[in-house]
This record gives structure tokens, C-alpha cells and sequence, in this order.
């Protein structure tokens, strides 16, 4: 999942949080250029792009807590499926993203 912020200060607060509440098993943060139609203009800016590795069970609870705290009136909060991964890193997402008292803490990168 991903959505893209204007400030790295948004991205490291939205990045450490969701990891912080389980939500998300990592948040990797990466300068981007965008250029985008907002309210009739073409806009180009330097934006920070937040790529959240989570899983499709953990996805609702992520949207909702992104919409909360994002700082854009129109975020883009996008989920891309993932139809494979390493087995040993897929299981550590999931361990990752589990409620505190089932996770196992199993360090990968």
C-alpha cells in the first residue's frame, strides 16, 4: 500500500505510527517529483512517496488510520496486491502485523 505526503517531517510521523500500531510490518519513505491536475491546474512538486509492506487482513484498519491522520484533503491511499513473496518475508509481514500479544518478533529486512 502507499500514498504519497509533501513534507518528509508527514512521512517519518505517518511511517513510524502505522509500523508503531502494528499496521504495518515497515514503511519505506522516497522523494518523488509529481505532477498532478488538482482544481483545474497542473501542479509539479517535490512530494515524499510512503510504501507500506502490511497485509490484505490489516488493510482496513491501515486505510482508516491513514485517512485520520493524513494532511492532504484528498489523499491517495492505494493498496497494490502482492501476489508473491519470499515465503520467509511473507511470514514475517504477517507476524509483523499481527495484534501485540500474537506477533512474533522475528527481525527482517
Amino acid at each position: 500500500m502507499l500514498t504519497t505526503v509533501a513534507t518528509r517531517a508527514d512521512a517519518d510521523c505517518l511511517a513510524r505510527r502505522m509500523v508503531e500500531q502494528r499496521l504495518a510490518a515497515c514503511a519505506q519513505v522516497s522523494a518523488i517529483d509529481s505532477v498532478y491536475r488538482w482544481q483545474g491546474a497542473v501542479q509539479a512538486e517535490g512530494e515524499f512517496r510512503i510504501l507500506f509492506k502490511t497485509t490484505a487482513a490489516r488493510w482496513p484498519a491501515l486505510e482508516r488510520a491513514l485517512r485520520a491522520g493524513h494532511p492532504y484533503e484528498l489523499p491517495a491511499i492505494v493498496a497494490l496486491p502482492c501476489s508473491e513473496a519470499l515465503p520467509a518475508f511473507a511470514a514475517w509481514v504477517h507476524a509483523e502485523c499481527a495484534p501485540a500479544e500474537d506477533a512474533g518478533h522475528t527481525k527482517m529486512r
